[in-house]
């Protein structure tokens, strides 16, 4: 359209016409124009249609938080981005538009830039043309107008992945994170490249064109000026010219990136200058910038496709099984490059111990951003079984299903609630979960608020310690609690999102499946070879057999010469008992040390200082001590749960110990009379023979009393007593009377007879 200039002298009639005119068409606009009609003409053009002015794609504005709710979804984008990062990412993208749209919400698309722990390069190796790829076909497409796409970088990202984090709607960093270089990967910035960044920076942001380019190529140098009507702007020494040669006049002039050096932009400079939205430390951080939010999930998205697996836990969790599982899960992962797992839980609780133990594994040992857990709670998670679902990345609930609560929560010590919301806040830390709420669920004692702030779209509720570790607490208001004194708290799936973040709420199996988009249901882990012997090791019968069969034998290599098969037999009853217990997860190192001290004090006691007794009885105490602790995981019983457990305990000790008398009484009677198993323990000897012995050893000791000389304690008839040095012996005089209290010598010893003489008396 070509437009005409006049003169101002002849416009002033018509400048007052349309003056008169507009007042007049406002009057009758405030009459008789509806609200909705009214509230577009106030608001000018609609924002679509002025981005579709500019040459932009359409993007609807945020709507007010009253009028619209906000729906959030996680998507983890690893790095680098290969060709199949948009095929993977697409049909989830598409599906969260889905759920947004039936839930009349606004889809807030955050897209988590993901480096592998073990990459050194910061994500580098992403090519430009897949980076132009997701960003022209996915991010800036038709399909996302109507939603807000975020980047979220926690951690420092270069490469062509820095196109993507610039090119959505919303930029949020960790304060120390670094954005760029962009252009490590290329050897030469071409004009291309440079073609590449502006094209994609002009349709969605074009006042940060120069910064993208500065990014990716660093012989540029960028400056940040402010004209005197304080309005900055980002340009190169070249622009600066251009807008010189136009008369503005600048008031300040700073070098944000200087030519030479390659640029990188923190997340603490990108929000002093406007380009990052907010600053965030950690998923906490981020869902309070992105606030109000109705929610806000996470997205799994593997890069190789969904390779599923799940495990169950169905009432208390014992040492033995939580062992199981996580070896079994392990191992699927290793030789099923399993990616996905579904911990389904129903369960009151009971054992604390083990549920930690399981709850670290879950939430320590596993990589979020290799493998996605999820806990799914069709009926009940009560006490510690809280613990293992907090562990897992999601928690899916049945509508009806409880969370928390129960009598065996109720019934835990106070050092026990301690050691458990111990491991659960350091749990909720990992996983940016709010801990107050979940441990109130456990711990009856702890008083938790309903707790909000002004802008917030849900209530949040904090203990007084967690509402005072917040960054802003004194924003937070807070209302009234939510706990009964000495009752631990309990949530019904329906409102689990409101006191657990993040939770899922689903009618039932199906329904989790899909929202997952699990096509069919996900494999069991069952036990391998290795988890069926554990299992029979770890079986009350095979744990008594195998220790009877160890005494025994120990007993029977104590009295066999030399060291042969007994030995042997009860070394590997000792060795598969033990390594039963280790790999049930109830024993370590520390029973099998106590084991062998006791038995080693119970070997000095026999053999090199008898008598004393203290290394006899402090090596059983050990010995026992070593058999009950490795059939269990906890020093003194706590819960009903534990106790049982103990009594197992004392009853395999127990059977083991008559089990091994009546072995040692069968095997001194029978096994020397057995024509081959005879030579294996030396016969106990006969009455005769034992006489035999006795004799035997006596003349062997006064074989060197020849010339010796003592005191009769009795007259010699010519038999009689005398003493020779501490020992009294029985001795015949060779001549006549020898009255008591005489002194004599030994003069000679024939066969069993001690022959003396009357001292000083004829040779």
């Amino acid at each position: 359209m070509v437009r005409r200039s006049y003169p101002l002298s002849a416009t002033k009639p018509l400048i007052l016409l349309a003056g008169v005119a507009g007042v007049l068409l406002g009057c009758v606009l405030a009459c008789g124009v509806s609200g909705p009609a009214a509230a577009q003409d106030a608001g000018g053009t609609p924002p679509s249609a002025k981005a579709k002015a500019a040459g932009a794609p359409a993007r609807a504005a945020d709507p007010k938080p009253a009028q619209v709710k906000r729906m959030g979804r996680v998507f983890k984008v690893v790095l680098p981005i290969t060709g199949r990062t948009r095929e993977r990412l697409w049909p989830a993208v598409r599906r969260a538009l889905k759920e947004a749209e039936e839930a009349g919400a606004r889809a807030v698309l955050i897209f988590e830039f993901v480096v592998p722990k073990n990459q050194g390069d910061f994500g580098a190796g992403t090519t430009l043309g897949n980076a132009y790829d997701l960003a022209d076909k996915l991010l800036l497409s038709d399909a996302l107008s109507t939603a807000t796409t975020v980047a979220y970088v926690p951690r420092t990202i270069r490469g062509h992945a820095v196109l993507l984090a610039l090119a959505c709607d919303e930029l949020i960093m960790a304060p120390e994170a670094e954005l760029g270089p962009a252009g490590v990967d290329e050897p030469v910035i071409t004009p291309e490249v440079l073609a590449t960044y502006r094209g994609i920076m002009t349709r969605r942001k074009p006042g940060l064109v120069e910064m993208a380019l500065t990014l990716v190529d660093k012989n540029r140098e960028l400056l940040e000026v402010t004209t005197d009507d304080g309005a900055t702007q980002l340009v190169t020494p070249e622009g600066l010219k251009e807008l010189e040669r136009s008369r503005t006049v600048f008031k300040n002039k700073e070098v944000l990136f200087k030519a030479g050096v390659p640029a990188a932009l923190t997340g603490e400079k990108g929000r002093k200058k406007g380009v990052v939205s907010a600053l965030a430390s950690d998923r906490r951080d981020l869902v309070r910038a992105l606030e109000p939010l109705d929610s806000i999930l996470d997205v799994f998205v593997p890069e190789s496709g969904l390779r599923a697996v799940q495990v169950e836990f169905k009432g208390p969790l014992d040492g033995a099984r939580a062992e199981k599982t996580r070896r079994m899960i392990l191992d699927a992962i290793r030789r099923r490059n399993v990616n996905f797992v579904l911990v389904r839980i129903d369960g009151t609780g009971g054992s604390p111990g083990d549920s930690i133990a399981m709850a670290n594994f879950l939430a320590h040992d596993l990589n979020p951003d290799e493998i996605h857990t999820v806990a799914y709670v069709a009926k009940e998670a009560r006490a510690d079984a809280v613990l293992m679902a907090l562990a897992c990345d999601e928690i899916v609930m049945h509508g009806g299903a409880v969370l928390g609560g129960g009598d065996e929560a109720a019934r835990l010590a106070p050092p026990v609630l301690k050691e458990l919301t111990d491991a659960l806040q350091g749990i909720a830390a990992k996983k940016s979960r709010p801990w107050s709420a979940p441990a109130a669920m456990i711990d009856g004692r702890l008083e938790v608020f309903r707790c909000t702030r002004p802008g917030q779209a849900r209530p949040a509720y904090f203990s007084q310690l967690e509402l005072d570790e917040q960054p802003d607490a004194k924003a937070w208001l807070k209302g009234a609690p939510v706990t009964a004194p000495g009752r631990p708290l309990e949530v019904f799936g329906m409102d689990a999102a409101d006191y657990v973040p993040g939770t899922r709420t689903v009618g039932g199996y199906g329904d989790l499946k899909a929202q997952f988009d699990l096509e069919r249901e996900p494999a069991t882990l069952e036990p391998t070879w290795v988890d069926v012997l554990v299992d029979a090791l770890a079986s009350r019968g095979l744990r008594i057999l195998l220790l009877i069969i160890g005494f025994g034998a120990l007993w029977a290599e104590l009295h066999a010469p030399g060291i042969g098969v007994p030995g042997f037999i009860a070394v590997v009853c000792f060795v598969l008992f033990f390594w039963g217990q280790f790999l049930g997860g109830t024993a370590g190192w520390l029973e099998v040390l106590l084991f062998v001290a006791g038995v080693a004090c119970v070997l000095v006691e026999l053999f090199v200082l008898p008598g004393l007794g203290i290394f006899g009885l402090g090596g059983g105490v050990m010995i026992l001590a070593s058999l009950i602790l490795a059939s269990q995981t906890f020093v003194i019983p706590s819960t009903p749960s534990e106790l049982a457990e103990f009594q197992n305990s004392l009853m395999v000790v127990g059977g083991a110990i008559v089990g091994t008398i009546a072995v040692v009484v069968m095997l001194n009677r029978w096994l020397p009379q057995t024509p081959l198993l005879g030579q294996i323990m030396l016969r106990p000897p006969s009455p005769q023979e034992a006489e035999a012995i006795d004799l035997s050893a006596v003349l062997a000791h006064v074989e060197n009393l020849v010339g010796a000389q003592g005191t009769t304690t009795t007259p010699l008839v010519p038999g009689g007593k005398a003493m020779f040095g501490n020992s009294l012996f029985d001795v015949v005089t060779e001549g006549g009377f020898v009255p008591a209290g005489a002194t004599v010598d030994v003069v000679e010893i024939r066969g069993n007879w001690i022959i003396v003489r009357a001292a000083g008396g004829p040779t």
